[in-house]
């Protein structure tokens, strides 16, 4: 999901939108941390890659981080759309079928 919003958010992807846009589209409760942790462990692995902005006098002086979803991030984003379609293909329970 993370991944997701950060190509959805484009130039706008830091922590607080980025939680913003997850709590909208999945009507799920998510915190700060858990997302920045998130995106350290995809920036670790090379799927995203982090930049500061200029520092701004509304936080202070700091700066936002900012993040972008990087090539091999997108190919593996790719490939875990064509796996799902894969497995969502001809489940009877969810083409009206009786579970």
């Amino acid at each position: 999901m993370v991944m997701l919003v950060l190509l959805r958010l484009g130039d706008e992807a830091y922590g607080v939108p980025i939680k913003r846009e997850i709590e909208a589209k999945s009507d799920r409760r998510v915190t700060l941390g858990s997302i920045y942790a998130t995106l350290e462990r995809l920036e670790s692995k090379g799927l995203v890659h982090s930049s500061l902005g200029e520092p701004t006098p509304e936080r202070g002086g700091r700066a936002k981080r900012y993040f972008q979803v990087t090539a091999k991030g997108l190919r593996e984003v790719r490939e875990t759309q064509k796996a799902l379609k894969r497995l969502w293909k001809r489940l009877l329970q969810l083409e009206g079928a009786v579970a």
